[in-house]
């Protein structure tokens, strides 16, 4: 196997499958290899569902050999260090060399980032379809009442509306279980608003209001203590320096201090800190100072790295103000191809344009969907096509059928073979 690849791709997910299938499709030549240590490719929106017990698990999942292109070589291993001087990447096995880098290995689950949740996840009721959908299904199936908490934390995270869909859903089953009247459902986010986009919040806001859901703004999970069964917040209100305890709705929260509260679980789903592998984070690729520090530092539009003029970087792991979902990808992966075929051709990156398109599929219960679709500046995006028969701001039974049906047949199908 050569060391040397005219385009080298670091991560064999979604983006990296996308990018290279589009470029084998449209230059069947070109010498590409992946760079992916996992032999398992996970389709994870589905993961939602698998929470919520209404999808399996197991048809999430397949071999990474079967949705490597024809033609593109495969290098089993994990990547180290980035040498873009010297353009070539080194792995735990050996140092490839690249005519042109392609850098989207996705985000990393930092477990260390909150004190006590490496030791409270998977048991005790603290949950995470992030990692484990099959024990948040084991959670929600047997809750008896009590505190059932959601939250999320104050760094990007993979599809920032998860956190609230597996909650709607848990609503639902409460309800289907005789156990809603005595539980309460509690939203804690670090957030002002429960969506960013306006006209999905209207829609999201009576579903919570309809719902009964205890929602808290300003809340930064800063601790769990599984031995107490207490999850800790602190107020992440810029400029704030008072608790903003809200009516109590016999939750049993209480203050710690001035800026500090703690509310009680009997059930707490998070999503976990995340952020851009460590390989990525301590490379020159990735932005050095400032807000987006760690994540990889490209062009918003061309997805061109902002120093390294032959090296794209797309996905999770690039610092672009928008959600970071496959949706995103499915717009970005063809800037990506677009850029890069025109830089060979012509030493000069291509027109290819990313709007900041996302799109969160947001379940609000069983057998109901608000497909929001936006892009950078949280701008509604919708498709006009599907807008013609379906208010997509609105909850839906066809987008609940897309989310479980089309959209997982889309992606193995579609989106992994270059054809969207």
């Amino acid at each position: 196997m050569s060391n040397h690849h005219q385009v080298l791709i670091v991560g064999g997910g979604t983006a990296g499958i996308m990018v290279a299938a589009q470029l084998k499709l449209k230059r069947s030549n070109l010498d590409i290899a992946i760079i992916e240590p996992s032999d398992k490719h996970v389709y994870q929106p589905a993961w939602t569902l698998v929470g919520a017990g209404t999808f399996d698990y197991d048809k999430t999942i397949r071999p990474e050999s079967s949705v490597i292109p024809a033609g593109v070589t495969w290098i089993k291993e994990y990547a180290q260090t980035f040498d873009p001087e010297n353009n070539s990447v080194t792995t735990t096995g050996a140092t490839y060399s690249y005519d042109y880098l392609v850098v989207c290995p996705g985000i990393q689950i930092d477990l260390d980032g909150i004190p006590g949740l490496k030791d409270a996840l998977g048991k005790g009721g603290v949950c995470s379809n992030y990692t484990d959908p099959n024990y948040t299904w084991e959670v929600i199936k047997n809750f008896k009442g009590g505190n059932a908490v959601f939250t999320q934390p104050t760094t990007p995270i993979k599809c920032g509306g998860a956190p609230q869909k597996i909650m709607y859903l848990a609503d639902d089953y409460f309800r289907k279980s005789g156990v809603r009247n005595k539980s309460k459902v509690i939203f804690a986010t670090p957030g002002s608003v429960i969506f960013g986009v306006p006209e999905f919040a209207s829609t999201l806001n009576k579903v919570l209001h309809r719902k009964e859901i205890n929602t808290k703004y300003f809340y930064a999970i800063s601790k769990i203590d599984p031995e107490r069964k207490e999850v800790h917040f602190r107020n992440a209100k810029p400029g704030d320096n008072q608790c903003i305890l809200t009516e109590d709705q016999g939750i049993g929260e209480r203050t710690e201090g001035d800026t500090a509260y703690v509310i009680p679980y009997d059930m707490l789903h998070l999503a976990p800190p995340q952020s851009a592998p460590d390989f990525v984070k301590n490379s020159r690729l990735a932005h050095q100072e400032g807000p987006s520090k760690g994540w990889m530092d490209v062009d918003k539009f061309t997805l061109q790295h902002n120093t390294y003029g032959n090296v794209f970087g797309l996905g999770d792991v690039a610092a672009l103000p928008t959600a970071k979902t496959g949706a995103a990808i499915r717009k970005q992966a063809p800037v990506v191809v677009e850029n890069l075929l025109t830089l060979m051709d012509t030493k000069a990156v291509g027109k290819g344009q990313y709007s900041g398109y996302s799109s969160c599929p947001l379940v609000t219960g069983y057998g109901k969907m608000v497909l929001a679709e936006f892009k950078y500046d949280n701008v509604r995006d919708s498709d006009p096509f599907l807008s013609k028969f379906v208010d997509t701001t609105k909850e839906n039974w066809s987008m609940w059928i897309l989310k479980k049906y089309g959209l997982p047949y889309l992606y193995w199908n579609k989106m992994m073979k270059g054809k969207m």
